[in-house]
């Protein structure tokens, strides 16, 4: 598909498409700064509550043993994020609406449904998320709050109405105050550097120890999402580039530098959590710290430094919100994409968090606020079996010469990222079969 065929079909995100202007002729950095906003609402993804309990399981049980896996999971995610650049600028065309052009459509929808399912299931995450930082900083009960956290619907609607440039303002002071306050927590906890150093260097226990590889593949499997790579495809596209191939090539490389610098700040995030963990929890002897309630209790007591965990709190809350407008966002995205339905926009919106609403309310009111600790697991199991999903189509597209004439990818990205899809699917499958046989009662 070339980019003329795409640019007589409705775009991606109609009411935004192309309204940022590039300033063409302008010197190098003010059009790389044209291009900075995308990266950072797809990184949210990459450091949402999901991502949490991993991440404090990991270091509160092996210290700084699965850093590596942090990093490696990270290099993936910046490939990944990379194609979809590729993609939406080379075609002007977002991952699902591709899909829905060159798959049946029994596929197309087939793959709606379970890319809808996901982005609930990521949705669900950061509504317990937020509800959850409200618990802890306000005492809100946890019902309350995922109805609280539900106004972001609007808020969502507000911003974009006035242009995505403060849409993407909002996201990046939320992901910089998120980074602030584990920078901070990373100050108190006074890390050992030596063992920060060689935990990111990977090792063979990792595979050896089940319980370290348990934990791994679970962090593997809950950073790369499946919903933002519909999301970046899309939201690439809102930059008004002109459509020669120069022009075109220069939009992908300044989108690329834009999610690799985002992703890279997701990474230190990610980081810093299970630092903190290693540093406070494990160090202390309290290797079982995997809840986020348990950390937010834990943390000012055994670092002695009063508002420790209150900033902890801010961080979850700052990390649910971002997360909840971005998947919001790339529900909206894949409706469109996949059915070309064409609501309004707040009923769109709307659809996306009821859906995600109702299972958090049922769960807290019928089995207790406890439950949302395996809620949220459930969540990125979910998310799990899903990426697969998206991931292939993603290489394929990127890959065929007859879809992104000049602009497909060389054979040696090509071939890595074929690599990274079969380890992704691997990985997560091999985490699906562990946690179903822990819930049915028997180990692998």
């Amino acid at each position: 598909m070339q980019a003329t065929e795409a640019s007589v079909r409705a775009p991606s995100l109609p009411e935004v498409n192309r309204t940022i202007e590039v300033p063409h002729g302008a010197g190098l950095w003010r059009r790389l700064l044209a291009f900075i906003g995308p990266g950072y609402l797809v990184s949210v993804g990459y450091m949402d509550p999901g991502n949490w309990a991993t991440d404090l399981a990991g270091g509160s049980r092996f210290g700084y043993t699965l850093l590596s896996v942090i990093l490696l999971s990270n290099v993936m995610a910046i490939l990944l994020q990379a194609l979809c650049v590729r993609l939406g600028v080379a075609t002007g065309r977002d991952l699902a609406q591709a899909c829905r052009d060159y798959y049946s459509k029994p596929v197309s929808i087939a793959l709606w449904i379970l890319c809808e399912i996901a982005i609930v299931a990521c949705d669900l995450a950061e509504l317990l998320g937020s509800a959850l930082a409200l618990n802890l900083l306000f005492g809100l009960p946890m019902a309350i709050g995922v109805c609280v956290t539900a106004l972001d619907v609007l808020v969502l609607l507000f911003l974009q109405n006035k242009g995505f440039r403060l849409t993407e303002a909002i996201v990046v002071v939320l992901v910089g105050t998120v980074g602030l306050c584990f920078a901070a927590q990373l100050v108190l906890s006074r890390p050992d550097i030596g063992g920060i150093v060689a935990g990111l260097v990977p090792r063979m226990e990792i595979v050896r120890n089940n319980e370290m590889l348990y934990i791994a593949m679970g962090i593997l499997g809950a950073t790369v999402m499946p919903h933002n790579l519909y999301l970046h495809s899309s939201i690439v596209q809102t930059r008004a580039w002109k459509m020669g191939e120069a022009e075109r090539r220069e939009a992908i490389r300044f989108a690329t530098i834009d999610s690799t610098v985002a992703l890279s700040f997701a990474f230190f995030i990610n980081a810093a959590i299970l630092i903190v963990a290693a540093a406070v929890f494990h160090q202390s002897g309290h290797t079982e710290v995997a809840d986020i309630r348990d950390a937010h209790q834990l943390l000012t007591p055994l670092l002695g430094v009063a508002g420790a965990s209150t900033l902890f709190a801010v961080a979850l809350l700052a990390s649910g919100q971002s997360s909840t407008l971005t998947a919001t966002l790339a529900g909206q995205i894949v409706m469109e994409g996949f059915l070309h339905i064409r609501l309004r926009p707040w009923l769109r919106r709307l659809i996306t968090r009821l859906l995600a609403i109702v299972p958090a309310l049922i769960t807290i009111v019928w089995f207790g606020e406890e439950s949302t600790g395996g809620l949220l697991v459930l969540s990125q199991v979910v998310l799990s079996l899903q990426l697969s999903f998206a991931v292939v189509p993603l290489v394929m597209f990127t890959s065929d010469p007859r879809r992104m004439g000049p602009f497909a990818n060389p054979r040696w990205l090509s071939i890595l990222a074929w690599i990274v899809a079969v380890v992704i699917g691997t990985l997560n499958a091999w985490l699906l079969v562990q946690t179903f046989g822990e819930w049915l009662g028997f180990g692998i």
